[in-house]
């Protein structure tokens, strides 16, 4: 009796075992499945015929073209490649800052940059060429190695490097700053300086963000459990958006293994940052012109394919005529000819009417 009273003992707790198992299976595969069986939703139907190029495309530039590395040769291949194509905002590269938001002389942070931007007027006179500016946030006490936000010597010394630049003849500021947490009252801060001081020079003020929450509230999560905040609130979004001219959400580096679930996730980021960003706002949504692999980014699935397909597909079901929209193309030295093609090809000329 005794023996027959362990062997049913043992007995459950097998099964204990291994209902517990099904039941973290459970937990952890199902979430996922729905997810995904909600991407490939979202990938699914065919956009409409007016979602194409506004003419209000966007191309992020190396540091190479500031610098000397490049020469009339190249402008002119550069003027072949989008003349024609809906692209009219260059970022070109001609930072970084330095950690206490400073540039170096122009001397030697961008010794080219008035060639480059007189040659760029002359070969394609409707682009505007802005100086992409750009450093590692930190927040801890006593984290080295990047650039405080809650200093405000930091912020008064970006917005004096911004005025800097646009001494120089760029067009406008493009400023990205990562990891942008959250609600980081200090970047809106920065934005409600920055914004007079570079539309004051008739210049355009553009930042590069972060993916919004496809989960309320994940932002949140992820920073508890990983303290890695990849997404913002849509709430943020919406708050930075009024603050400048330009707004480009980096949608690529979703982790996503497969091109039908990254397409779905860029028309639901699409749709997301339609809804939270104002009409006086040009919203430009990032095209991965990159393939360097790693966990947090397959080539194989976050294709220009898919992200066109996507964002098309977002914009249809979102704001179809919504006029200040467009695509940012990240960046020009890893761009391919498949990638040139394929937003040619989906996103197509521009759209004059």
């Amino acid at each position: 009796m005794h023996q027959r009273g362990k062997t049913t003992v043992r007995r459950r707790g097998r099964r204990a075992v291994k209902w517990a198992a099904w039941t973290v299976a459970v937990l952890l595969v199902l979430p996922v499945t729905v997810t995904g069986a909600a991407l490939r939703v979202q990938y699914a139907g065919e956009a409409a015929p007016g979602a194409m190029t506004r003419g209000r495309d966007a191309l992020w530039l190396g540091h190479a073209w500031v610098d000397g590395r490049r020469d009339a040769s190249d402008v002119a291949a550069l003027r072949r490649r989008i003349a024609g194509s809906g692209i009219r905002d260059l970022y070109v590269h001609a930072g970084p800052l330095e950690h206490d938001g400073t540039l170096p002389p122009a001397r030697r942070a961008y010794p080219r940059a008035r060639w480059l931007i007189t040659a760029l007027h002359r070969a394609l006179p409707s682009v505007r060429v802005h100086a992409w500016l750009g450093d590692r946030l930190v927040y801890e006490p006593g984290q080295r190695g990047g650039l405080r936000l809650s200093d405000a010597s930091a912020r008064r010394a970006i917005v004096a490097s911004a005025r800097q630049v646009l001494a120089a003849g760029f067009a406008g500021v493009h400023l990205d700053l990562e990891p942008l947490h959250s609600g980081n009252a200090d970047y809106l801060r920065l934005l409600d300086r920055l914004g007079p001081a570079v539309r004051g020079r008739g210049a355009v003020l553009s930042v590069a963000v972060h993916q919004i929450d496809p989960l309320p509230g994940l932002h949140t999560v992820s920073g508890a459990l990983t303290g890695h905040r990849k997404w913002i609130s849509q709430r943020f979004f919406g708050q930075v958006a009024r603050r400048v001219d330009q707004i480009a959400l980096m949608s690529y580096d979703t982790w996503l293994p497969a091109e039908s679930l990254y397409g779905g996730y860029v028309a639901q980021q699409t749709r997301l940052a339609l809804a939270a960003t104002g009409r006086h706002t040009d919203l430009l949504m990032g095209l991965p012109f990159f393939h360097t692999e790693s966990v947090g980014h397959h080539a194989s699935a976050e294709t220009v394919r898919a992200a066109v397909r996507g964002i098309r597909l977002g914009l249809t079901r979102e704001d179809r005529d919504r006029r200040r929209f467009g695509m940012a193309l990240y960046v020009d030295f890893a761009a391919t000819e498949e990638d040139w093609a394929a937003y040619g090809s989906g996103w197509g000329r521009p759209d004059r009417s």
